[in-house]
């Protein structure tokens, strides 16, 4: 049998399960697709139940087929999402969809109480996103749902659950802990005073190598703590890549730029423009810029799809047309996206009536994302700074309409495309390679 790394890799969309070989190719690959439904209060989220069920049914078969063997296994999910546990370990929520509204109005005590909602979001690197920052998630059920938070013994991040899943044990890690959640200090890199006001304990974050021995089926696996999925895509990179400078897009349903080099504080402007901190495992500061640019591309292009009756991902197969590119930039128009930060992830279906084509107003879309990624990229560079290279991870790795604008529209920078577009999943087995052994 050949001994394999298996990552759970949990997006928004799509749940996988990559097989990692010795060599880090991908052995093989599972996805899946789940419907949402609805929580307690009728709003959407994901399915928790279904995908855990999936996930250990998955580990199950391929431990039993014996074509493989699992030496470690490791996850990477979206963040945002937190899990709380009654002293059995069971389940007391569901999986709370974090576009869920919130009224922040009703939290501003704790902005007020630590500085103010722009140094409480300077200190602990996280906008005042809402449901976004999951401190202000737990406040929410603390607050507002009495008769289940009196039950919760364990809160957990989304990765941090699913190796829960495995081991039975109680964790948490810097990656997912420094993703927006406004319970990290910055300043001093420890958990905030806020938590210890409210009477909110999380467990001691570890970093990401470490892993837990577990039986599993009969079979001793060693089962990482999981990471956030866009500050793991960011490792395959920094191993590699020494000397430059650099910033990665991490790229799908949102399309983040994460700069490892940055040394200073976030500035007002900055938080007040989508930018944030993030941490690598070693509890290292990235700085970001988070946009819900792939939602929005996403939604038009469906949109478009539908109003030029074209084959669905039709997007994928138009030829690379440069000068349509440059004709778009030296033009500068704004049509399907807000100035500034925006607020509106729906279609509007009015103005596909604009284009005489599809591959028009396919092709000003891509360019309108772009020049808000060029944004977000200058907002998290150091004055001076020397950026070299522009790497592409994510689902818009083999987009070349959106490489060439960035390409045109950053000419001194190198844009390059990562071996994978499942980095993050790579990067989850690279913090298990010391367990992959005869």
């Amino acid at each position: 049998m050949k001994n394999v790394i298996a990552i759970v890799d949990i997006g928004k969309t799509n749940k996988k399960i990559f097989l990692f070989d010795q060599k880090f190719d991908i052995v093989s690959m599972k996805s899946v697709q789940f419907k949402e439904i609805k929580d307690e209060d009728g709003f959407p989220c994901d399915d928790i139940a279904s995908i855990e069920n999936w996930i250990l049914a998955e580990i199950r078969d391929i431990q039993t087929k014996g074509i493989y063997k699992i030496k470690a296994i490791n996850f990477s999910t979206h963040g945002a999402s937190i899990i709380f546990l009654d002293k059995n370990g069971k389940r007391l929520t569901p999986l709370y969809n974090y576009l869920k509204p919130l009224d922040l109005s009703k939290y501003t005590y704790v902005y007020e109480a630590n500085g103010g909602i722009d140094e409480f979001s300077r200190k602990t690197a996280s906008p005042a996103y809402g449901m976004l920052n999951t401190g202000i998630q737990i406040l929410k059920l603390k607050n507002e749902k009495p008769e289940i938070w009196k039950n919760v013994v364990s809160i957990l991040h989304y990765p941090q659950y699913l190796s829960y899943l495995f081991t039975k044990e109680i964790t948490a890690e810097f990656t997912s802990i420094g993703a927006h959640t406004a319970t990290w200090d910055f300043d001093n890199m420890q958990y905030h005073s806020w938590l210890k006001d409210e009477s909110i304990t999380l467990p001691e974050p570890s970093k990401g190598k470490e892993a837990i021995l577990t039986e599993i089926n009969g079979e001793n696996i060693a089962v990482g703590t999981g990471l956030h999925d866009s500050s793991s895509s960011i490792i395959p990179i920094l191993e590699k890549e020494k000397g430059k400078n650099y910033v990665l897009l991490s790229t799908g349903t949102w399309i983040i730029a994460m700069n490892p080099f940055s040394k200073k504080n976030l500035t007002k402007k900055q938080l007040k423009n989508n930018c944030l901190c993030f941490m690598t495992p070693e509890k290292q500061q990235v700085k970001s810029s988070m946009q819900f640019l792939g939602k929005i591309h996403e939604v038009y292009t469906k949109a478009l799809t539908a109003y030029f009756k074209t084959k669905k991902n039709a997007h994928k197969s138009l030829y690379l047309d440069i000068k349509l590119c440059e004709t778009l930039i030296s033009r500068g128009s704004q049509i399907f996206l807000e100035e500034g930060i925006d607020t509106n992830f729906e279609a509007n279906l009015e103005l596909p009536k604009k284009f005489t084509s599809f591959e028009k107003a396919y092709y000003q879309l891509v360019y309108e994302i772009c020049k808000k990624v060029i944004t977000g990229i200058d907002l998290i560079l150091d004055d001076k700074n020397k950026l070299t290279d522009i790497f592409i991870s994510g689902g818009f790795n083999s987009n070349e309409v959106f490489t060439k604008f960035l390409s045109l529209m950053k000419k001194n920078v190198r844009i390059r495309l990562t071996n994978s577009a499942n980095e993050s999943a790579y990067g989850a087995a690279l913090m298990m390679r010391s367990f992959l052994k005869d």
